[in-house]
């Protein structure tokens, strides 16, 4: 495949009907997030893309991205790999609990199974190691003919992308513990070999024997004499590192699995971009009274000034952070109110990070809006519901729903909501739904600017208006990169169980800002766009 200037494949020109005019706020996404990085033997640098579904190759020199195995392919949730002196590539699939191999012809086996959060994975002298990323982890040797793994050790804390060291020693971070362990080949006892670090996401060894780990939380890269001990900084990046890979020469390529960015990091610690940071989605979608766009963007919130530079204002790991956040809408004094994978209705404050739960336990929520009197109504698409919060409880306003995802309230206190199941949108009543649009393919995002009513159709790649007071529909724009790629069918992201609570639908959100510009969040190519009237 040619060189990628955006994931959205075949990519689209979007169109608007006449009277209006489109932009891009921020530019289209290469990849979703990156995430494990080896240097293959074509000399390429092949990245892992657990959210979307795709494993990439980028050329070192040029910077040219193909698509080794696409969204919508047999891989799915790839997170790390390996290859072995043959050529084979070994890809661990974080979500689906299992670990396969791609000849060089791109044939596909799996070799192991049944392995949850299967997650950082080693070739050393063709032998396979691989862990799992949760909080009771366990590290196994695996067999490329598909032999049972051997189990080397069990109840690691989050351990993540592992190597061997000089020493015969098996490496690895221990994120839920922030320190780097080892552990013999044959097993035994881990110890651990270095503390106080900041959410270590992978360990490598470079060509003289000093280990190298990558901090998330801090973004920086750090060098260890495993004999001695002491460490020193080799530079410091924005916070998001996922892993990183090393040439022979020691050529050193650092990857972001909160903004998909690639780089190489040259000798005088400047980074070399190869591939642009951008969105993961972005999904749910707002806008502050100065014109600051918030985008809930899975694993972290980002905010998009009116120049179109974005930020992350929040991040998983940070400690105080919402979870998987999906839907957002803009609270009361700076706050934003987010929905999560995890199923938490959450208040957060993108500058002082305080925190309020509102609402947990539920199942598959998605849009959240502001509705009259300030009470928060939330799309419960698990049950089929629309839920409020109001004075701390939480009560239900329609049930019986079809997956309902997005969720608009006028300044009236009629409330709309989208049901993508069947191809909807419908004002609820008392407790009654009532179709006001139909023959949707799957509708998402919803927004209300005085009696216009936007609805974003992910499936048709459209975004509809619709008159509440003439009830005249329009199609304003088509060919939108929102969804999935015209004939690609991705996978369900089942999630991490304790880690990243699934499935991990995803969702396309959309808002107004005060001058009646549309955005929306177009997650298929990871750009934010504006629409407005000429």
């Amino acid at each position: 495949m040619p060189n990628q200037s955006s994931r959205f494949v075949p990519p689209t020109a979007a169109t608007v009907a006449a009277g209006w005019t489109l932009r891009a706020v921020t530019p289209p996404s290469i990849l979703f997030g990156a995430n494990g990085m080896r240097v293959g033997p074509d000399g390429r640098l092949y990245v892992a893309q657990a959210f979307g579904s795709q494993v990439s190759a980028i050329d070192v020199t040029s910077g040219a991205v193909s698509t080794i195995s696409p969204i919508g392919g047999p891989i799915v949730a790839p997170d790390d790999l390996a290859f072995d002196s043959h050529g084979t590539l070994y890809i661990t699939e974080v979500m689906s609990e299992r670990v396969c191999a791609r000849s060089p012809n791109g044939d596909l086996r799996i070799i192991a199974d049944k392995v949850p959060a299967a997650n950082g994975i080693t070739a050393w002298r063709d032998r396979l190691f691989m862990d799992e990323c949760r909080h009771d982890g366990r590290l196994f040797e695996l067999f490329a003919d598909g032999r049972a793994p051997r189990q080397i050790a069990a109840n690691l804390p989050l351990p993540n992308a592992l190597s061997v060291g000089p020493d015969g020693k098996i490496y690895f971070p221990a994120i839920g513990a922030n320190e780097i362990w080892r552990v013999a080949l044959e097993g035994g006892k881990p110890e651990v070999f270095t503390t106080d670090v900041a959410v270590p996401t992978a360990v490598k060894f470079d060509s003289k024997g000093f280990l190298l780990s990558t901090q998330g939380r801090s973004g920086e890269i750090l060098r260890f004499d495993i004999q001695s001990g002491e460490r020193r900084v080799v530079t410091t990046m924005r916070p998001g590192i996922d892993n990183f890979a090393l040439t022979d020469t020691d050529r050193l390529f650092v990857s972001h699995f909160v903004d998909g960015g690639v780089a190489e990091i040259m000798s005088d610690g400047t980074e070399r971009r190869l591939v642009a940071p951008g969105f993961c989605g972005p999904m749910g979608i707002a806008i502050a009274d100065d014109g600051t766009i918030y985008a809930a963007d899975g694993i972290s919130m980002a905010a998009v000034a009116r120049d179109g530079a974005s930020h992350r204002v929040g991040l998983l790991f940070d400690g105080h952070f919402p979870g998987f956040v999906r839907g957002v809408t803009r609270g009361v004094n700076g706050t934003l109110i987010a929905t999560t994978s995890g199923g938490d209705v959450t208040v957060y404050h993108p500058v002082t990070h305080e925190m309020e739960v509102l609402a947990t336990g539920l199942h598959e929520l998605f849009d959240v809006t502001i509705g009259a009197g300030g009470a928060v109504l939330v799309a419960e698409g698990g049950e089929g519901r629309v839920l409020e919060i109001a004075g701390g409880a939480l009560k239900e306003k329609a049930r019986g729903l079809s997956h309902p995802t997005g969720i608009a309230a006028a300044a009236n206190g009629a409330c709309f909501v989208a049901e993508s199941g069947k191809g909807r949108v419908a004002q609820i009543d008392g407790g009654t739904a009532t179709a006001i649009i139909e023959g949707l393919k799957e509708p998402q995002g919803l927004a209300i600017d005085g009696d216009n009513l936007y609805v974003v159709d992910a499936g048709a790649h459209e975004l509809i208006s619709y008159s509440l007071k003439t009830r005249r529909r329009e199609t304003i724009a088509t060919k939108l990169p929102v969804g999935a790629a015209p004939g690609v069918i991705p996978k369900l992201l089942m999630g991490i169980p304790g880690l990243l609570p699934g499935p991990l639908h995803p969702f396309a959100g959309v808002t107004v800002g005060n001058d009646g510009t549309v955005y929306v969040a177009a997650d298929g190519d990871g750009s934010v766009i504006a629409i407005s009237r000429a």
